[in-house]
């Protein structure tokens, strides 16, 4: 059979990928390899979803017909490069898609030379099929390129294609935003232990919340200020927790995360 869909790196966001990509019948096992240098992780992977493994990344590219995802750290980016360069460039010439934050479509395309290349930013919920992902278009790229990465992303999530010069806001606010969601989960829990509240119904009550509003919203197609302004009744309890919100600068202090991601991720691409 040929192969079809390679990844190089099968670590958790590479594993979420595949285990999706195949659960889903867009690819079958036998239609991929998976490159991975630890060889415990290499059995797992071949023996959970059947696919082919190797530690030797330029047989990924030898043998891979329609698109290579780059699911390594971005530290070792540079080393996998140098070690493709003898083999490259390829006569079949696969999309190659990278996923790799703060490595830019020019570094890409300079170890990739006349290929079409993708970047792309899922973010942590795709390992349960709830991702958000960004792509960019590199310059070889065509649309059914393009198609092909919308339908590999799908797969775990929603998918949006923005310019290459707001990927450091997309990191700030899809990579990063799961860490502040988190975070406001934790505090709601809290709060409900504050207030009273045995600490499992508490977490489970603001685990919840936050669920079944993102899914009111997404449904709805409110706007969250309506939202807001519909459950916030006057003199009411919600518009005095509200109130005590904007005192501590609730709002701001979310703004300005993300906008310090940023900042963080544009050092990140400077090298």
């Amino acid at each position: 059979m040929t192969i079809k869909f390679g990844l190089i790196g099968g670590g958790v966001m590479g594993e979420a990928l595949l285990s999706c990509l195949i659960a889903r019948g867009i690819y079958q096992g036998a239609e991929v390899i998976v490159s991975e240098p630890q060889a415990a992780r290499r059995s797992f992977l071949q023996q959970q979803y059947g696919v082919a493994v190797t530690s030797d990344n330029c047989l990924v590219f030898a043998e891979v017909q329609e698109a290579v995802i780059l699911a390594v750290k971005p530290q070792v980016f540079s080393a996998i490069a140098q070690e493709l360069a003898d083999i490259l460039p390829i006569e079949h010439s696969p999309l190659i898609i990278s996923i790799l934050a703060g490595v830019l479509l020019k570094q890409l395309e300079a170890a990739f030379p006349q290929m079409p290349v993708i970047r792309a930013m899922p973010n942590t919920p795709a390992t349960v099929g709830a991702g958000m992902t960004a792509i960019c278009l590199g310059a070889y790229t065509h649309p059914s390129h393009q198609q092909k990465a919308q339908q590999i992303f799908s797969a775990v999530g929603e998918v949006v294609e923005v310019a290459e010069t707001l990927m450091d806001a997309v990191t700030s606010l899809s990579g990063s935003g799961p860490a502040y969601v988190a975070l406001m989960i934790e505090a709601l829990s809290d709060g409900g232990v504050a207030a009273g509240l045995p600490r499992e119904v508490a977490k489970k009550l603001a685990l919840h919340t936050v669920l079944g509003t993102a899914k009111l919203i997404e449904e709805t197609k409110l706007h969250p200020a309506e939202l807001k302004d519909r459950v916030t009744s006057p003199g009411g309890t919600t518009i005095a927790g509200v109130s005590e919100l904007e005192k501590a600068g609730f709002r701001s202090a979310l703004i300005q995360a993300v906008k310090a991601a940023a900042h963080r991720s544009q050092e990140f691409g400077k090298g």
